[in-house]
């Protein structure tokens, strides 16, 4: 796979190791990177590596030292954007200018290879104009977001990534770091305590520095340069700390895994701001590769990264701290177990591994991974009830010989026993949280996982014959995310199931009365019976359960459109669907309807879209009720007044439905 990258961060020999492995992996990778940068206060001119060949590095120069506001040399990118890609790999934020930039030069270049953005911004922050647009049009069309936190990632979706992020640390060196002949703190020496970072407030030193006096077996050494250098060298004048701080100033790469061999336990004392979190903590990672127990503070992304291999306290608290990194010198067995689970720890983000998740994230965008359970075994059916257990019976009966679970939303003892007695599995939420919730919490139980999911209303039959000549549609292409059948009412009359997605502009269109302009697209399926392809769910996630009822399978499809996913009818089935037979009260249908279509238009082209959708609804029930006769006339005031009130209020007001924002698809396949 041929994979362009940009990482101006790559100017570090060591952090290039990433693109070494992958080449190892057979990958064919070109890093275009910063010609030289300030790196941890120092700055780094790039050298290439000796095992890098001619053309695997490209130097760029760049314009600015702000890591989100400098910009490259357009030319260097510009050439490589006219070759051919499988894969374009933008290891800078969403909301920097060198991303907008080279997607912007991709789009005149018309290259059409999909791209993966990078994210390490664990704090929710509203950019000015027009970077917060950059970032939303930046997110919305990436195919893969690699992180290294998860608070990362949850941002990015609620700012319009369509899918489900990748958390990957940032790799280390494993050999490079790997232990000497490592002992245990000695019972009656001092405690080697060390600190490596950049020495400013924000990493918390002086409240370490507070730690280490209260306990006279502790001794520093600090490592590390900044601009609270000058004021930190000053404490150890202070009484209790002269003999026992020492500051060895800022080291190399090539000196640091000698450093950290000097240490019994590493302190890592990051304090939250209200501008700066932990985003990871590599000398975390860093001194669990050289057997180095870690005690740390629980900013930001730092719990998850340190996880069961080291001790975490409360950030501000030099008592706590003091205590933990002596609890490490001298609790029996503590230095051990957490010397062990170090080492393991580090494995996970050794360079080899984390090349390998990026292997799998490149083979997820070009859609070339297949599941091995989902070509080789039936799809498990999902079934999410509402009351109507004979209604339920006749959905069931058909397709019971197929692995089927069944969400019961109403809780009733009925549909639990018709379960029972057919054989499929019942699951209870506890709550009717809606079709989507519903879906979501039967793939978080899934009872095949790899495999393809049918989603069954219970309210449609379709038999056993007609769900595997779907799934056979389905694997026969690779860039098909879901497939669909023909559908008939219980009269035998058809109904539509392909549909153009749902926009502003064909609102406008519907209302004055040229809906046929839009008949001519089919952009996805929906229906009473949807076959969901595995990989698909893998990369867009499930269901968004904001939605309650209605609009949550054009959502789930347009995320899915957006990562390259294709949908499609397959004629030669047929499904039976009765039609709101579950429902009893056409009134709350309607409201449910609408809502989900203001929160479709919300989330995909925020509320100004929605104001002009609703707009042109608005004026299109107008003109049904003046031209319209007798009920008809009336349904159409109804839907205006719906539509001026808004419908997610009326919901709310009407039925208790919580007005949640934001993205909740987590990966479930």
């Amino acid at each position: 796979m041929r994979v362009l990258r940009l990482f101006h961060s790559g100017v570090m020999t060591a952090w290039r190791a990433r693109e070494r492995e992958l080449r190892r992996l057979g990958h064919d990778v070109r890093l275009l990177s910063a010609r030289r940068w300030d790196e941890g206060g120092a700055v780094v001119t790039l050298r290439p590596d000796p095992g890098e060949k001619d053309g695997d590095v490209v130097p760029v120069a760049t314009v600015g030292h702000h890591p989100a506001l400098f910009a490259y040399d357009p030319r260097p990118i510009w050439r490589a954007l006219g070759e051919r890609w499988d894969v374009l790999d933008l290891h800078e934020e969403p909301f920097a200018v060198s991303t907008f930039m080279s997607l912007g030069m991709r789009t005149i270049r018309r290259n059409r290879a999909p791209y993966a953005l990078y994210s390490a911004q664990n704090i929710d922050k509203r950019y000015p104009v027009p970077f917060r647009w950059w970032e939303r049009w930046t997110l919305r069309h990436a195919r893969a977001l690699i992180v290294c936190n998860n608070e990362a990632g949850e941002i990015c979706r609620r700012k319009g990534f369509p899918g489900v992020p990748d958390v990957i640390p940032l790799g280390v060196d494993v050999e490079r770091f790997s232990p000497a002949d490592r002992r245990p703190p000695v019972a009656d020496a001092p405690v080697q305590v060390g600190y490596v970072g950049r020495l400013a407030p924000h990493k918390g030193v002086d409240v370490l520095l507070d730690a280490v006096a209260a306990h006279p077996e502790l001794e520093l050494t600090v490592v590390g340069a900044g601009p609270q250098e000058e004021e930190l060298r000053q404490r150890p004048d202070e009484p209790g700390l002269s003999e026992r701080v020492r500051f060895a100033g800022a080291a190399t790469q090539e000196e640091l895994p000698g450093l950290l061999q000097g240490m019994d336990v590493l302190a890592v004392p990051s304090l939250t701001t209200p501008g700066w979190v932990e985003q990871f903590g590599r000398v975390v990672v860093e001194a669990m590769a050289a057997g180095v127990p870690v005690v740390a503070s629980d900013s930001g992304a730092l719990p998850d990264v340190v996880g069961e291999a080291g001790l975490l306290v409360p950030e501000g608290d030099p008592a706590a701290l003091g205590e933990a990194l002596l609890r490490v010198g001298r609790e029996p067995g503590l230095w051990e177990r957490l010397h062990q689970a170090g080492l393991e720890r580090a494995q996970e983000c050794s360079w080899e591994r984390v090349a390998q998740r990026y292997d799998e994230v490149y083979r997820r965008m070009t859609h070339s991974t297949r599941s091995e359970v989902a070509d080789t075994t039936d799809p498990e059916a999902v079934v999410v009830a509402y009351g109507s257990p004979e209604l339920l019976r006749s959905a069931l009966e058909p397709v019971r010989e197929l692995t089927v679970t069944v969400v019961d939303n109403s809780s009733l003892p009925e549909i639990r026993d018709l379960c029972a007695e057919l054989g499929v599995r019942y699951l209870d939420p506890g709550w009717n949280g809606g079709f989507a919730a519903g879906v979501n919490h039967a793939l978080a139980h899934r009872q095949t996982p790899g495999s393809d999911v049918l989603l069954l209303n219970p309210d449609a039959i379709v038999d056993v014959d007609g769900v595997r000549q779907l799934h056979r549609a389905l694997r026969a292409d690779p860039d098909l995310a879901s497939v669909a059948p023909a559908q008939v009412d219980a009269d035998g009359r058809p109904a539509r199931v392909a549909w153009p997605f749902p926009t502003p502009v064909r609102s406008w269109i519907e209302a004055k009365g040229l809906g046929r302009l839009n008949d001519r697209h089919e952009d996805y399926v929906i229906g009473s019976v949807l076959l969901l392809r595995a990989e698909a769910l893998e990369q867009v996630g499930g269901f968004d359960d904001d939605f309650f009822l209605y609009a949550e399978e054009t959502d789930w499809a347009k995320r899915a459109s957006l990562m390259g996913w294709h949908h499609r009818l397959v004629p030669e089935v047929t499904a039976v669907h009765f039609g709101a037979a579950t429902s009893t009260d056409p009134q709350r249908r309607e409201v449910h309807f609408h809502a989900g279509q203001e929160r479709y238009f919300r989330k995909h082209f925020g509320g100004a879209g929605w104001q002009s959708a609703r707009s042109a609804q608005v004026m299109g029930a107008a003109l049904r009720s003046a031209l319209l006769p007798g009920g008809r006339a009336e349904h159409a005031r109804m839907r205006a007044t719906l539509l001026c009130r808004g419908p997610k209020r009326i919901e709310r007001e009407q039925f208790g439905r919580p007005a949640r924002e934001g993205c909740t698809h987590d990966s479930m396949a």
